[in-house]
């Protein structure tokens, strides 16, 4: 677990990056309000979060593998990562913000135009209506 990087996986950045071609910009790795928990990239303007989730660590179901060593340790371990991301989206819709999470398997250009058009969307609310809480 030691060498897990908790950020700047190589799924993250190649996301970064094409969001970055589309000319948007953004935070990384920014603390989410009311939480101790940080999201990928946030749009504050736009209120939009995106997650890159990691398919081992968040139990994807198409890619999840769980190790015969350890095994209980492990599933609670993912499970618990699993309930902490329903935790955490559950609180940021509450707070208005829009989330986004894709696997780290997902295409990454695919991704970055999806976060696109939300932040886009978001961000014309906001514009259109003059008040930063118009972006729900």
């Amino acid at each position: 677990m030691l060498a897990t990087l908790r950020r700047d996986t190589p799924c993250e950045l190649a996301i970064r990056s094409a969001v970055h071609r589309l000319g948007l910009r953004y935070r990384v790795d920014w603390p989410l309000p009311g939480t101790r928990r940080r999201a990928d990239l946030s749009f504050i303007g736009a209120k939009v979060a995106v997650f890159v989730d990691g398919c081992f660590w968040h139990a994807c179901p198409i890619h999840a593998t769980w190790p015969k060593a350890n095994a209980a340790w492990w599933r609670r371990k993912i499970f618990a990562n699993v309930a902490r991301d329903r935790d955490t989206d559950s609180r940021l819709r509450k707070a208005g913000w829009k989330l986004l999470r894709f696997w780290e398997h997902e295409h990454p250009e695919r991704a970055a135009r999806s976060v696109a058009r939300v932040v886009r969307r978001r961000l014309h609310r906001v514009l259109a209506s003059g008040s930063p809480t118009a972006a729900k």
